[in-house]
């Protein structure tokens, strides 16, 4: 009996001690993060603060509508289409209405709301004389199904006059269902080891980052098939509508000197063309730039308010013929 009771005691001692740790351990990490300085938990606080589940399974989860948050010390709002922006008004006749759609590299995460690619693009239209209302339907950890799937779900009513897609290289992946472990939702702790635990088993490097792709852009990986076919399913609705359609193909700013990524972007000069899109490569722009200069911070490879005005002055130049 008094063997039991000690091994009930020292397993309760041992269960609160560990309870102690972890306390601990979230406490320190929280206060270490607070400076909003780690990527990795800036973009997981993303996910709570700005992002619901979302009831069409080709969304997975979707923005908030009306709500506002400071990510990387920037602060991102979103009106009440879930845009990054402010309120948008009546389209008035003869109005040029020019609706991104894209990932975070849209959104432009990490960059604040005057400096991303739409603000500076609606400058750059307004200095050469043309009245053109920009709009950023960029959605961090979306691809081509998922932000094509929210276009006609809840963005056909905005009437935009173009489209353009702001293509990057994982928007062929296919992405699996996230959200549902409760720890990796609620704890930095969790996410900070679960993000420790795959950089430690998970291949690294370029060479394993080009082999990647590779399969991503074989002709018969599911997201691949997919991106095509959302891709055909945008130009069709485009050509119906009378929407002027671009592609405009974002490069991986890791490594703009040796660019290992050149084939990519030829094989989706070829779908874009062969669906009616105009097709702008963005490469050319950065490409005169390092890595460093690029970057939203250390660590966030997200292109920064220069990497945005670079973009921004590259897509101007097809817009405004």
């Amino acid at each position: 009996m008094r063997r039991t009771a000690n091994f009930v005691l020292s397993t309760g001692l041992v269960l609160a001690s560990l309870a102690v740790s972890l306390g601990v351990g979230e406490l320190v990490l929280r206060l270490k993060n607070s400076s909003m300085t780690n990527y990795d938990i800036e973009m997981w606080r993303y996910s709570k603060e700005l992002k619901a589940p979302s009831p069409d399974p080709a969304l997975d989860f979707d923005h908030v509508r009306s709500k506002s948050a400071t990510l990387e010390n920037v602060e991102i709002r979103l009106n009440e289409q879930g845009l990054r922006g402010g309120p948008i008004a009546p389209l008035a006749p003869g109005e040029r209405r020019i609706l991104f759609l894209g990932g975070s590299i849209t959104l432009g995460w990490g960059v604040p709301e005057d400096q991303t690619v739409e603000a500076q693009l609606a400058k750059l239209l307004a200095a050469g004389g043309e009245k053109a209302e920009v709009l950023n339907g960029g959605v961090g950890n979306y691809n081509t199904e998922r932000y094509v799937s929210r276009f006609f779900r809840e963005l056909v009513d905005l009437h935009p006059t173009d489209i353009v897609v702001q293509y990057f290289l994982r928007d062929a992946e296919k992405l699996p269902p996230g959200g549902g472990n409760v720890f990796l939702r609620n704890s930095e702790l969790a996410v900070t080891l679960w993000i420790a635990y795959h950089r430690l088993f998970d291949k690294l490097g370029e060479a394993s980052l080009v082999e990647h792709y590779q399969n991503v852009y074989r002709e018969t990986a599911p997201g691949f098939v997919e991106m095509k076919a959302q891709i055909e399913k945008l130009a069709r609705y485009a050509k119906q509508n009378g929407i002027r359609i671009y592609l405009a193909m974002t490069p991986d700013v890791h490594n703009l000197t040796n660019y290992p990524f050149g084939a990519i972007h030829e094989t989706m000069k070829q779908i874009a063309r062969q669906n009616g899109y105009v097709y702008i490569d963005l490469l050319p722009a950065l490409a005169g730039h390092s890595s460093q200069e690029l970057w939203a911070m250390p660590g966030d490879p997200h292109p920064n308010a220069l990497g945005q005005r670079l973009m921004a002055s590259e897509i101007f130049e097809v817009l405004k013929k």
